[in-house]
């Protein structure tokens, strides 16, 4: 019994020997693994560490230019009489001549409607005394809108022709502004880029990414206006010159950069 319980004991020991013979090159391994990792670390935080990366905050403007290509006339027929209904009816008569001549003279495109029209009496002020209505003024507002400019002055004359006597005046703008808008953003855009473009190569480095991009602000086409007094018919057309219009745009741009 003595014999054989030394012999379970040798052959335990020779098989916790082999197990340790066995697991010694897995963990020679597992030591150079671990520490090829660290030195590959290592040297990747090293390499990030030599780049520095930074925000740029740019803007970008553009104007553009555009050809108005519609045109708005406003001309009102004024009357004064003492009497409010006699005041009323001539200024009927002479805006009914109005119209009809503001329509034949615009064409058939164009829009003739009314946009206002007051009856309002006139006062006199005296210090220490109400006021007295010494009569009534009437008030008929036609406005044409068309697409040929080159009326516009036959419009003027005709009109003032007919009896109207207070042109508010003329305004250009335009019908669709959109392809004028699109241009102007497009040109802001690309302005705010190259601004980017320049501080990225100051810095020796180079655009990464375009963080964000916000339109700040957009100013549509601002109408021309020309403002005019009625008079008598000259002999030679009222002379119109359309002028352009400006479509304004501002971008900010957001970028980050990658600088040595």
């Amino acid at each position: 019994m003595k014999n054989s319980g030394g012999e379970i004991t040798m052959r335990r020991l020779v098989i916790v020997l082999c197990a340790i013979a066995l697991l010694a090159p897995l963990a020679t391994l597992s030591a150079s693994a671990q520490s090829a990792d660290q030195g590959q670390g290592s040297n990747q935080g090293t390499a990030s560490d030599s780049k520095r990366f930074t925000r740029v905050v740019v803007s970008g403007d553009s104007t553009v230019q555009a050809r108005p290509d519609t045109a708005i006339i406003t001309v009102s027929v004024v009357t004064q009489n003492k009497n409010a209904l006699n005041a009323q009816q001539e200024n009927a008569t002479k805006s009914d001549a109005v119209v009809r001549a503001l329509k034949v003279a615009a064409g058939p495109g164009a829009e003739v409607k009314t946009s206002g029209y007051s009856l309002q009496p006139q006062r006199v002020y005296r210090e220490n005394q109400p006021p007295t209505i010494t009569g009534y003024e009437a008030r008929n507002t036609v406005t044409v809108t068309l697409s040929d400019l080159t009326k516009v002055g036959a419009i003027i004359d005709t009109t003032t022709q007919a009896g109207a006597n207070d042109i508010s005046g003329i305004s250009f703008t335009l019908k669709n502004d959109r392809p004028a808008r699109d241009q102007a953003l497009v040109q802001a855009t690309q302005e705010a880029m190259g601004k980017a473009q320049v501080i990225a190569t100051a810095l020796g480095g180079r655009i990464v990414r375009i963080i964000e991009v916000q339109e700040e602000g957009l100013v549509r086409p601002i109408p021309i206006y020309d403002k005019m007094e009625a008079r008598a018919m000259a002999a030679a057309q009222t002379p119109i010159e359309v002028g352009t219009l400006d479509v304004t745009a501002r971008v900010q741009l957001v970028a980050e950069v990658e600088a040595k």
